[in-house]
């Protein structure tokens, strides 16, 4: 299994369609960033877990590796022998460590894990798109409870334009589309999760469009040079600046809740733990996880170790 790893840590190259955003999300790419994995890797632990043990992988960004240490410490609480893998990779390349048994347990998105395996999926409403994601799964894999965490693309704004133009929605925001410079990632522009689809939703059409690469859309946003950004709904920035997080009722950018996708015969090891951990988890918390992981530095399994020991779980 270690073979196949390796092997595909020569050929996968692709990025993980994470989070509705893909590598444009800086807090899951191999940077440092959110969504999106880098290359894949044979960090899946070296072949099969040993009777009874579990692996929990973890792809190549912050976010899914605060994630896993957050599943293989609530595991470990309850007295299973479970630990985090190093970064595998691309999603291409933790499915097959899933499917081959290099690891047992691996955090993922509802929304982009039910794309990934049906192209033509269209439910948007988080219950729908769990259920969507239930019936496209392998037979021998299942995912437990959604957290209401979710790590998405949205529209946001400064405090002072929401309160100036008294935005609470997208819909809002497009009442006063003249007056509006968008600052996103440069395929935003052409995305049906971006300008496309917030013209055929909305009848948003801004008055400028600024493309732009992660923290410069912060900032962007942040001096005044846009009035609006794309800004991934984890991403700590958001509560550092006070931002305002657009409401965006006719779901243009879906949902992807926060799940376990675990391997089916060890469903009843794990469940009850990680379903506990589910329950714990929310955008804020984990956004404010993320920043002590990306901003201040700090190791993501004494971040997950605090979280843990906070909420009763360690």
């Amino acid at each position: 299994m270690k073979r196949t790893l390796m092997a595909l840590a020569a050929v996968v190259t692709l990025t993980v369609t994470g989070c509705g955003g893909g590598d444009d999300n800086p807090l899951q790419s191999g940077t440092g960033g959110g969504a999106g994995g880098g290359s894949a890797s044979s960090g899946a632990g070296g072949g099969s877990a040993p009777a009874g043990a579990i692996k929990v992988g973890a792809a190549d960004f912050p976010e899914s590796q605060l994630l896993a240490q957050l599943y293989a410490g609530a595991l470990k609480a309850k007295g299973v022998n479970a630990s985090a893998t190093d970064p595998i990779g691309a999603r291409e390349a933790y499915l097959t460590a899933l499917k081959d048994g290099s690891i047992q347990v691996m955090p993922e998105y509802t929304g982009s894990l039910l794309t990934y395996l049906d192209k033509s999926a269209t439910a948007k409403d988080p219950d729908q798109v769990y259920a969507a994601l239930k019936t496209k799964l392998p037979a021998n894999q299942v995912v437990l409870d959604k957290s209401a965490a979710e790590d998405k693309n949205s529209m946001v704004v400064s405090k002072k334009t929401a309160d100036k133009y008294q935005l609470k929605s997208i819909a809002d925001l497009a009442k006063h589309q003249n007056d509006i410079t968008v600052a996103a990632p440069p395929e935003f522009k052409g995305r049906e999760q971006g300008l496309v689809g917030l013209k055929s939703a909305y009848g948003f059409t801004p008055k400028s469009f600024r493309p732009l690469k992660s923290s410069a859309v912060v900032q962007a946003l942040k001096n005044g040079q846009a009035d609006a950004a794309n800004i991934f709904s984890t991403d700590p920035a958001i509560a550092e600046n006070n931002f305002v997080v657009l409401d965006d009722p006719k779901k243009l950018f879906g949902s992807d809740n926060i799940v376990p996708l675990v391997a089916k015969a060890n469903e009843s090891q794990v469940s009850a733990a990680l379903n506990a951990v589910q329950a714990k988890l929310t955008t804020q918390n984990l956004s404010e996880m993320l920043k002590q992981v990306t901003v201040d530095k700090k190791d993501p399994d004494k971040v997950a170790e605090d979280f843990l020991k906070q909420q009763g779980l360690a």
